[in-house]
């Protein structure tokens, strides 16, 4: 079993100071909230109303095959923009300063046929406490296909991950909700750490969405299309859900100059505080492109949000200013790439380095 593993958090010790201090008064002085505002909420309306819309269309219209085809990759789409944007500020629970509101919108990944209750210890605590450590990091977690760092065992298919990834990545989707998630759920762990247990409440709610999502998105469409058109449509939707979803994540984690930190073998510590390992672990892209941030819900100013996750991805262009400057003034590391191919570009040149390095 893996050990705990701590930071040492009295490592400079004035820049986690500053920059906490410096966010802190930003909302002060602006009077903002940190949760999310009227534009969160219209990105969820525009959101929602598409996915209706589109299920539909789909479902109950008759529409020429191309068009059908053009409406199974949108709602994959429209799947992914509602996990980024609605469902990820609801799981932080900064979709709002309202907990019950919150907790609404991080149920809309049980309705996407995801698990909350799993992807919050998955996600807020494992992945946000542990990013990019071997062994602790689930998110990381890719063996035997994809190698992300150099602790993991070296395969000879890795010498060409680079060129398969892309194509992997549209199982991800498929694999989370229709495997892992019922893996963690029965044998109660995630990776060596035990989940919470759950309450009764949690367990009826696990499986009457996953009944639900069966139902909604398998059955309905079976017996309404058919089952060639249905399963055809499935899969295409699921594949873009998944190829989206994983890139977003791959460009924040595993690009080059990140790094992959390993604790100290005696005193299972990584030697740094937690403030600078998110910064060592994490890099933003095309954070200038508005398109990008309103698909990603922010996700692209990734750096921001592992430093302060409980802070509205809204917020986001502003706080990447502050942590910029106090970054440049203690000499911190800051990782980001100024496009979307920029960063994919790194990201399979990354994939083909550790993969063909044993």
């Amino acid at each position: 079993m893996a050990k705990n593993i701590s930071f040492i958090n009295s490592i400079n010790p004035e820049f986690t100071k500053e920059l906490k201090g410096q966010v802190d008064a930003y909302f002060k002085e602006s009077k903002k909230k940190p949760t999310g505002d009227w534009r969160i909420y219209h990105k969820t309306i525009v959101l929602v109303a598409a996915l209706i819309t589109l299920y539909v269309l789909l479902v109950f219209g008759s529409l020429p095959t191309w068009a059908n085809v053009l409406m199974c990759g949108l709602l994959g789409l429209t799947f992914s923009l509602i996990g980024f944007n609605v469902m990820h500020d609801g799981g932080h629970g900064s979709y709002s300063d309202k907990k019950w509101l919150n907790n609404i919108m991080g149920y809309s990944l049980n309705i996407m046929g995801g698990s909350t209750y799993l992807w919050k210890v998955k996600h807020n605590v494992i992945h946000h406490t542990y990013t990019n450590i071997e062994g602790h990091d689930d998110d990381i977690d890719i063996k035997p296909f994809i190698r992300t760092n150099r602790e993991q065992k070296h395969y000879p298919l890795h010498r060409f991950q680079h060129i398969y990834s892309l194509v992997l990545y549209s199982l991800t989707y498929i694999t989370w909700i229709g495997f892992n998630d019922f893996t963690k759920y029965f044998t109660g762990k995630i990776m060596d750490k035990k989940v919470p247990k759950m309450a009764t409440k949690d367990h009826i709610g696990f499986w009457a969405t996953k009944v639900f999502y069966f139902v909604m998105f398998i059955v309905v469409p079976i017996v309404v299309v058919g089952w060639q058109h249905a399963l055809i449509g499935y899969l295409i939707t699921a594949g873009i859900t998944g190829v989206i979803i994983s890139i977003v994540f791959q460009l924040a984690h595993v690009v080059e100059d990140v790094e992959f930190p390993m604790p100290n073998e005696d005193t299972h510590k990584i030697e740094q505080n937690w403030f600078i390992h998110q910064l060592q672990t994490t890099s933003n892209f095309s954070t200038r492109s508005k398109i990008v941030s309103w698909m990603t819900g922010g996700l692209n100013f990734q750096v921001e949000h592992h430093l302060f996750p409980k802070i509205s991805h809204i917020h986001y262009p502003a706080i990447n200013r502050i942590v910029q400057q106090v970054c440049a003034k203690y000499n911190v590391p800051y990782h980001e790439h100024r496009t979307l191919i920029g960063a994919l570009g790194s990201h399979l040149q990354y994939l083909k380095v550790v993969g063909q390095t044993a």
